[in-house]
């Protein structure tokens, strides 16, 4: 599991580094800027759901602050 996340993270930033190669080498001339952020968001997103899908499935365990409940006053 932290395979997956970890290359995730690596493509992302790939695409945002590919991005900004872009913006300096076309000068916002062709779309490529363009196209690798667009890649950037959806691997983002992508992630993000996949982060999700995986605890409400037990793949992986959230190990956060307990939240406690107490009366109110």
């Amino acid at each position: 599991m932290k395979w997956v996340i970890l290359i995730a993270f690596i493509l992302i930033i790939a695409s945002l580094s590919s991005a900004a190669f872009f913006l300096i080498r076309d000068r916002g001339r062709t779309r490529n800027m363009l196209r690798a952020l667009s890649v950037r968001v959806g691997l983002s997103v992508a992630l993000f759901v996949f982060i999700l899908v995986a605890h409400q499935l037990g793949w992986i365990q959230s190990t956060g602050i307990p939240i406690t409940r107490t009366a109110p006053r």
